[in-house]
């Protein structure tokens, strides 16, 4: 097994660990509604993805 020959710095150290970091997440608008939406998501606004209503909107009226 590979053993390092020599301590590596607090600094280099640091400068390697500052690449890792979180990025903001894309947003897309929505084709359909316009609103901003995650790529490969259904649309939390319309329900629809890829062209096509995958979750029926609630009308706020409850079923009895």
């Amino acid at each position: 097994m590979a053993v390092p020959k020599q301590k590596q710095s607090r600094s280099r150290t640091a400068h390697r660990r500052a690449q890792h970091k979180l990025g903001a997440p894309t947003y897309n608008a929505c084709p359909q509604c316009h609103s901003p939406r995650l790529p490969h998501r259904v649309c939390p606004v319309c329900g629809f993805y890829k062209g096509r209503e995958v979750v029926a909107k609630d009308t706020g009226e409850p079923s009895t």
